[in-house]
């Protein structure tokens, strides 16, 4: 089972968050058919998700994150909860793009920079927080750091990495998203910018069978790293035909009259899972009939 951890260095110097997410993100590549370029894209912002779930409080708070960059990958949506559960899709799952130069997977092109990385948060108000931040390089980790510090006001570094298979199946993905806190030191604020900036490629970190808090200690050797909390994490889509029944019936009694009459049947998919359901006969005929 994977799962994600929270930790403070003792100093209260900064709050990180790290997950390994490579059979999430597998599950998400199988669900999709996701080409190479789809599976970084689509992994990396499954990988911010659940950190970003997790920072939340309560656990029927859920979190959306819409990253559209304008690019042939269209819109990707991942849905998560502090609990440790992601769900998500890409519009275009096919994309297939020339590697960079540098041999890397060209997600920044995929995604785009027109447009926006959008966070919707529903903590069970009125009205849900909606934070929405232009995309600066596309290639998530960035973007989702922009969006704390102009959306949140709080600086963060946001590594995110999925290392991609020669059968296309995800070999490893993880990531961390390390938050300074206030009255950090100039020093160690030195410290820890000169680690940062100094990464290898974040997927390498975690194409290994080491546990998630050993490689948070060794990445972080310099500091005095405590760990707080870890909880397991999945993809977990929690569509039902309940919930399919409530689409059809949002369709409108006319619509459905003429689905009857024309079909007499209707199929429906989730986004998320892919996972189809069959109305038809008498079950789509009273959904009609109790509809109003």
């Amino acid at each position: 089972m994977e799962y994600m951890i929270r930790a403070i260095d003792k100093k209260k110097t900064f709050r990180m968050f790290m997950v390994r997410s490579t059979e999430t993100v597998e599950t998400a590549r199988k669900f999709h058919n996701t080409t190479p370029t789809a599976s970084a894209a689509l992994g990396r912002t499954l990988t911010a998700g659940l950190m970003m779930g997790y920072m939340m409080k309560d656990e029927k708070d859920k979190l959306t994150v819409n990253i559209n960059g304008g690019g042939p990958i269209g819109n990707i949506m991942v849905v998560a909860d502090n609990q440790g559960n992601v769900k998500g899709y890409a519009d275009n799952p096919n994309v297939n793009l020339e590697l960079k130069e540098n041999g890397k997977l060209n997600v920044g092109k995929a995604v785009g920079i027109n447009g926006k990385v959008t966070v919707i948060m529903d903590i069970g108000l009125k009205d849900p927080y909606v934070g929405s931040t232009d995309i600066v390089t596309g290639e998530i980790g960035d973007d989702i750091a922009m969006y704390y510090s102009l959306s949140e006001q709080q600086n963060s570094a946001v590594a995110l990495g999925v290392l991609v298979d020669r059968d296309y199946s995800i070999k490893s993905s993880g990531g961390f998203i390390v938050q300074p806190l206030p009255f950090i030191e100039e020093e160690d604020l030195s410290k820890l910018e000169n680690l940062l900036n100094n990464l290898k490629s974040v997927s390498d970190y975690f194409d290994n069978d080491k546990d998630v808090e050993e490689i948070a200690k060794e990445l972080f050797l310099d500091f005095d790293l405590e760990i707080t909390e870890k909880i397991p994490v999945k993809f977990n889509c929690d569509c039902s035909e309940d919930r399919m029944e409530r689409a059809l019936i949002s369709l409108g009694k006319e619509e459905l009259k003429n689905i009857i009459e024309e079909d007499e049947k209707i199929e429906t998919v989730c986004h998320f899972c892919n996972k189809k359901y069959l109305f038809e006969g008498d079950n789509l005929k009273n959904i009609y009939t109790n509809l109003y």
